[in-house]
Formats: C-alpha cells, structure tokens, sequence
C-alpha cells in the first residue's frame, strides 16, 4: 500500500493505461480497501456515468471506476464508426468476447498500479460490474485473474447467446455462429463454468433488474442455483456469501443515452446501490476490520 494523502473528491487519472475516476473511502484517516468497478456497453457506459448510477457513498473503501477496453479514451483508430463496424461484422467475436475478456486480463495490472497511488490495504479486491462489465467480474472469478475478496455482478450477461439473441430481436438480422462465436460463447457462460466460479468460495451478489429484458431475472437465479449446487462459497460467518435479488423497476439499461455522464438517479437506482453497498460493507470492509487492517 502507498502512505500518501488520502483525497476527499473524485480523483480521474490514468492507471496501467487505463482512464479511471476515483471516490475516497467514507472514513479517511488510513489505508482502506479497494473496490474495482466496470461499467456496461449500453448506459452507463462510462467510468464516470458508473460512478454516478452506484457511488456507494457509505462505504469505507476506495471505489474505483475504470474505462472498459474499446470505450471512452480508449477508443480504437476509427472512434466509435470502427466500434460499430466490428459489432457488425461479428458482434460477439470481434466485439462483446475481446472487451469482456481483455477488462478481466488487466484487472491484475491496474491493480498493481493503483495500489502505488493510492493509500489501499494490501487485502484482496473487491470487484462489481454491470452488463458486459459483470461478465468481466464472472471471467476474473472463473479464471482467478485476481485475488478478490468480495464481487457484485449487476444485469451480468451470463450467457452471450442472450445479448446475441437481444441484437437479433433489435436489427432483425440473424447472427451467425461460426466454430469461433461457439468457443467464445463457451468461455463467457458462466452457468456453464459454475463449478470454477464457485472454487474460490468468493462472497458473490448479482443483482438482476425486474425489467431486464436481455438477461430476464431467471437467467439470474439459474446462475447462483448452479453455484449453490457446485458448492457455492460461505462468507465469513457463513451467511449471504451467495445472493440473487431482483430489483423490480430496474432495466437493463441503467440510465438515458448517451451513458456517458451520471443520470439522474431512479429508485431502481438508490436500491441497487444501496444492495451493492450493504454487500461489500459486510463481506469486504468488515473483515478487513477483523483481520486488523487499519481502517480508522
């Protein structure tokens, strides 16, 4: 961890290569931990419009928002019409599979980096994402990209078939699954890959939005089934180290276009931030409270 100063605003910067908008922890006065968040491919699609829909501003943690790979200040030669152009020549393979699996690959980088900026405990991350930035968090979980010591997935595409099948319903094209759109789907199901989500026994929430209609609160709840059947992973004290809640009036868009700025919050909002934020005072500032980090 860095002993230097610890800011009472938003900090943007640059981490790894990585555009970031920061949120200091609650109680200042020392190290605290550190909570990773990615943002959506629709609204929010930003890591400031993030930060505005879920600051869980209780939290005694650095909140930390980062820019997704192909997104913001990290858009590619082309800007947004080459973005559209790979959606289009093959969304999931060219576009949906590369973001989700490069934003998990470079979670264990940022972090190291961050860590030298900012005055963190030295204890494994937390890490939330919405839409395609919770299929990152599910990735990072399976593949142990990184320690993590509590996760959240908000609206998580746990199966690309269904935002496939959504972009279908919108463009009124059919996709075509090639050998390669079928090795990426396998990877990024993650009802499928259960049994390596659940290995590492980490405290899990997924939060699905009663009006989510490209990954319905059923998809939702048949992922913690099969973690729970896998041998989902105990918390601490043994309780809520696995949960599944639908928020009733949340859609899988959270927020009006563009995405890129914060929203006015909704209900929908205030509770999914407020379940976000409950999750990780429990399962990531206490027990770093109990392990003796000093967070006062």
């Amino acid at each position: 961890m860095t002993d230097t100063y610890t800011p009472t605003r938003p900090v943007t910067g640059t981490a790894a290569g990585i555009p970031f908008l920061a949120l200091p922890p609650a109680a200042g006065g020392g190290p605290a931990p550190l909570v990773l968040a990615l943002h959506a491919f629709e609204p929010p699609r930003s890591e400031a419009a993030l930060a505005g829909a879920v600051p869980m501003v209780p939290l005694p943690a650095w909140r930390i928002y980062l820019g997704l790979p192909l997104f913001g200040a990290r858009l590619p030669e082309g800007g947004v019409a080459e973005v559209n152009r790979r959606g289009e020549r093959d969304y999931l393979v060219e576009l949906f599979g590369p973001v989700v699996e490069e934003a998990s690959s470079e979670l264990h980088r940022v972090t190291a980096e961050l860590r030298s900026m900012f005055p963190v405990t030295d204890g494994p991350v937390g890490i939330v994402g919405v839409g395609a930035g919770a299929s990152a968090v599910l990735l990072t979980l399976a593949e142990g990209h990184l320690p993590v010591g509590a996760a959240a997935a908000v609206n998580p595409i746990v199966d690309p078939a269904l935002v496939v099948s959504a972009r279908e319903r919108l463009t009124g094209a059919s996709y075509t699954w090639t050998d390669q759109a079928a090795r990426t789907r396998g990877r990024l199901d993650f009802t499928a890959r259960a049994e390596e989500l659940a290995r590492e026994r980490t405290p899990l929430l997924v939060v699905s939005g009663g009006r989510d209609d490209v990954v319905p609160p059923e998809h939702g709840a048949a992922l913690c089934a099969a973690l729970a059947d896998a041998s989902a992973p105990t918390g601490q004290d043994g309780a809520h180290a696995l949960r599944h809640i639908v928020v009733p009036d949340l859609a899988h868009v959270i927020g009006p276009e563009p995405g890129l700025e914060p929203g006015p919050l909704t209900p929908a909002g205030v509770l999914t931030d407020r379940a976000l934020t409950e999750w990780f005072h429990r399962h990531l500032t206490a027990s770093a409270q109990v392990s003796g980090d000093p967070l006062d």
